[in-house]
């Protein structure tokens, strides 16, 4: 069995005693059914972790012995920002599970004309806070010591807008893209990936993405579901250019 990993959202210490954050021991002490002995690995979300023994668990309180900092799993030196269209709750929890395993820096998730999910400002700060506790399960199983980035949702037309003035190397998959990933210029910095909903994205969206400075790149012979895609081009970027080679 692996050693549980919990995320405390403070400073670890590098030795002595400390209390776990309330989520975090209530975690390891009704659903792990952890006790004194027991190891436990900590993170920070920013990159710190350490391994610890828990002294003593009482009521809702858990102490652990901090035992020395692990290096852990840094995060990919290519930072891959995924523009994700708004698709189904479940859809959207899969892709945002599977990019914080694939290594992505950020989520962008962005409202497009043809998603299946449509949410209000106050819909979307709860499913926003939703996916950063997905994003902290994710990196607990995956060993990842940085949270993945959960940016707030944006209708796309107003973030394409943005993105005109950044710079980086910018990817729309679509079906008649012109040309393929692997013959595009290596990265030299930030790398964004937008992908379409369920229904694809509209053609005068495409073309508001082509003027922000995305390629439409082809990625493979097959129409592939928002979620494949997602998870296919993170894994293509991984491997060009990134920690897959």
């Amino acid at each position: 069995m692996s050693t549980p990993r919990f995320y405390c959202p403070c400073t670890l210490p590098d030795s002595g005693l400390f209390e776990l954050p309330a989520e975090a021991a209530h975690h390891a002490l009704r659903v792990l059914r952890l006790r004194a002995g027991d190891r436990v690995q900590l993170f920070d979300g920013a990159g710190a972790a350490c391994d610890a023994r828990i002294q003593a668990a009482q009521g809702k309180h858990i102490t652990v012995q901090v035992l020395g900092s692990v290096p852990g799993i840094s995060a990919s030196a290519l930072e891959i920002v995924l523009a994700q269209a708004m698709t189904s709750s479940d859809k959207m929890d899969w892709i945002v599970q599977k990019a914080v395993e694939l290594g992505a820096a950020a989520i962008q998730p962005v409202q497009t004309r043809y998603s299946v999910a449509k949410l209000t400002p106050e819909r979307a700060e709860k499913r926003s806070e939703h996916w950063r506790g997905v994003v902290i399960a994710a990196c607990e199983q995956s060993g990842r010591n940085s949270l993945m980035a959960v940016q707030p949702l944006r209708e796309l037309s107003h973030w394409l807008a943005e993105e005109r003035s950044l710079s980086g190397s910018k990817f729309v998959l679509h079906p008649e893209g012109s040309t393929a990933l692997h013959l595009q210029p290596v990265p030299a910095g930030r790398v964004v990936l937008l992908i379409g909903p369920e229904g694809g994205l509209a053609p005068d969206e495409i073309q508001m993405a082509k003027q922000a400075g995305f390629n439409a790149i082809l990625l493979g012979p097959r129409i592939l579901r928002t979620e494949t895609a997602a998870l296919a081009g993170l894994s293509a970027l991984q491997t060009l250019w990134g920690e897959f080679l």
